[in-house]
């Protein structure tokens, strides 16, 4: 039984939580700068196959994509490419990185345009500027020795645009595209793969 004599039961004080305290974040337009250059790009195989008796055939032309792990764990699809070493000019740049990425040796014979992006990384605001290429397969055989890439495939090139992670990407493979089939027909040498 309740006494109700007694009148209203006196409330605790509340606790008044305390806000917590955050790290203090340094903005990003407060950080150091550092510009970075890439170069990469697509190696493309099968363009003089794709022309038979002046008719053309992209369903014979493929690309070569890495693959690597997100965070997540997801396969991510790319182009290959890395930094312009000191005094190296973005052509072999891209030549070297898509051979030690891909195990391809691929011959610059087009410019397919330049991606710009910020991130930051280790206190710094970087600005990373890449420069893609299309090279022409000459010789190798794909594998992914290389400990960042978890796989490397040959695209057939109607699917690259489906394949590709990164929206900037994508757009560089709608230019690769366009440009595909006048570089098919102007091609003259085999390159199978």
């Amino acid at each position: 039984m309740t006494n109700h004599d007694e009148g209203p039961r006196p409330r605790k004080p509340r606790r008044r939580r305390r806000p917590r305290r955050r790290q203090p974040v340094l903005a990003t337009n407060h950080m150091p700068v550092q510009d970075e250059t890439s170069a990469g790009g697509l190696v493309v195989s099968g363009l003089a196959e794709a022309v038979k008796d002046g008719k053309l055939d992209l369903t014979k032309v493929y690309v070569a994509l890495i693959g690597r792990l997100d965070r997540r764990g997801r396969l991510l699809w790319s182009m290959p490419k890395g930094h312009v070493e000191d005094g190296e000019d973005k052509h072999l740049t891209a030549q070297r990185e898509v051979w030690e990425e891909t195990g391809l040796y691929g011959e610059v014979f087009a410019e397919l345009g330049v991606i710009d992006y910020w991130f930051v990384s280790d206190g710094l605001r970087i600005h990373k500027t890449v420069h893609h290429h299309l090279l022409r397969y000459v010789d190798g055989i794909l594998n992914d020795e290389d400990p960042e890439v978890t796989e490397v495939s040959w695209i057939p090139v109607s699917e690259l645009i489906e394949h590709l992670a990164y929206a900037d990407e994508r757009k560089l493979a709608r230019i690769a595209h366009d440009l595909l089939p006048a570089l098919a027909k102007s091609e003259t040498k085999a390159t199978p793969r």
